[in-house]
């Protein structure tokens, strides 16, 4: 595709420049840096999380895997209450 870009003659100076030092032309320059730059600013895709269990019949009740602060809370609350 052709396009037309305006740029201040300092950015173009440079980017000339930049070019230059890399052996490429301004047109092939400028799709590098955008294409570097676009790749770098796509999110990662996420796989979805699947929470496997071993064994027993699944989450004990009335734990809401949601809230694993929570979790913890109680579980430490649960161990060091009897120590003290």
């Amino acid at each position: 595709m052709r396009t037309t870009i305006s740029l201040d003659d300092r950015l173009a100076e440079e980017v000339r420049r930049r070019a230059a030092a890399n052996g490429m032309s301004v047109s092939a320059f400028i799709a590098r840096i955008l294409d570097d730059n676009l790749k770098r600013q796509e999110p990662e895709p996420q796989r979805p999380f699947r929470l496997v269990t071993v064994g027993g019949s699944g989450v004990t009740s009335g734990i809401d895997l949601d809230r694993p602060r929570k979790i913890e809370a109680d579980e430490d609350e649960s161990n060091w209450s009897r120590h003290g």
